[in-house]
């Protein structure tokens, strides 16, 4: 009798692990492909901070007469649309006067992923802000239309986040940007694997 008793029993044992092998099995199976969707990547305003820091001070000529110089960035996130802010302190210097002024620099912008240069950047951009303390009307209507160039300057060269391709890379599968967004504390790139 313990015999038979114990071969039943192994036979059930068998059964049972056969039938718990299939949810198992399939959990396995919706966890890799949860590997392969779309995921979502949070960078910090620390880390942006961090990143953007690294590119200033930026220096611009503007209308062959004034050297003005950008400095000590900081990065804000805007509800709207997902646009970021970005302000600065500025320094413009004539160049034939040993004289400089200062002030601040605002620019606001919506997020755009560039794949081919692997970073992120402003678009639509919009000089928010743009003071000198102490300086001429007409010099600071010369200078406000010489920031709209640094502005575009900005834009275009200076990423607000890079990464490298292998940074995406996710048991073994290779993600790319689709879109982003922002959140108050953060910027959130959303990938999705590489065609």
């Amino acid at each position: 009798m313990t015999a038979l008793y114990c071969n039943t029993r192994r036979a059930l044992c068998v059964r049972f692990l056969k039938l718990a092998a299939v949810p198992v099995a399939a959990a396995m199976l919706s966890s890799c492909a949860g590997l392969s969707g779309p995921r979502q990547l949070e960078i910090p305003l620390e880390k942006l901070q961090a990143n953007l820091g690294k590119r200033f001070p930026v220096r611009h000529r503007a209308l062959s007469v004034f050297d003005i110089q950008v400095s000590n960035p900081l990065i804000t996130t805007l509800r709207e649309n997902d646009r970021i802010a970005l302000s600065a302190d500025l320094t413009v210097s004539p160049i034939l006067v040993r004289q400089s002024w200062r002030g601040s620099l605002g620019i606001s912008g919506r997020l755009v992923v560039d794949n081919v240069r692997n970073a992120v950047f402003l678009s639509d951009a919009q000089v928010d802000r743009f003071a000198v303390d102490g300086m001429g009307e007409s010099q600071q209507r010369q200078v406000a239309g010489a920031a709209n160039i640094l502005a575009d300057k900005l834009i275009r060269d200076v990423p607000i986040y890079s990464y490298k391709p292998e940074d995406l890379r996710f048991a073994g599968i290779q993600f790319v940007p689709v879109a982003i967004r922002t959140t108050p504390s953060a910027l959130v790139l959303v990938v999705e694997p590489a065609r």
